[in-house]
């Protein structure tokens, strides 16, 4: 979706949109142990995972779940045609509620929650608020607080 300045201060508080479906596969989640060095066998080793995980699989860290939340934003808001330039100020208030098993799908409610002025008419900060949903679960996969920093 493509919003103008006025139509996201316009939204602040409200629910903006939700991104596509994700599906969290077992080659992205050990991708994601690679990188970041973290080979729990909760992650990455199946028949471990099967007999004394929380689920019958491996699941997701919640580091790769949470790093998908800006992903989610952008598919929801494209800020590039409001300002030069996009980048990440922060993260507030992560929470990791469900597990994300192997192989299961996830996508994004994003909330404007707060639109702040920097420099008029040049540079602001928004604050997202974002509910990842993990498909046929009752509660959400990790809540989390997105800052942005827009500049021109």
């Amino acid at each position: 979706m493509t919003l103008d300045m006025a139509q996201l201060r316009a939204g602040v508080g409200t629910l903006v949109g939700t991104s596509g479906w994700r599906t969290i596969s077992q080659d992205l989640i050990d991708a994601f142990a690679e990188v970041s060095g973290d080979h729990n066998w909760i992650h990455v080793d199946p028949v471990r995972a099967a007999a004394d995980g929380p689920c019958d699989r491996p699941i997701a860290h919640g580091l790769l779940t949470v790093t998908l939340v800006p992903r989610f934003v952008a598919e929801v808001i494209d800020v590039t045609v409001l300002t030069r330039r996009s980048v990440n100020y922060g993260l507030d208030r992560v929470r990791f509620i469900t597990p994300v098993p192997a192989g299961s799908r996830i996508r994004g409610h994003v909330t404007v929650q707060e639109l702040q002025e920097l420099s008029p008419g040049m540079s602001y900060r928004v604050t997202f608020s974002v509910v990842v949903e993990l498909e046929g679960a009752g509660k959400p996969a990790c809540v989390a607080t997105l800052i942005s920093q827009l500049s021109n």
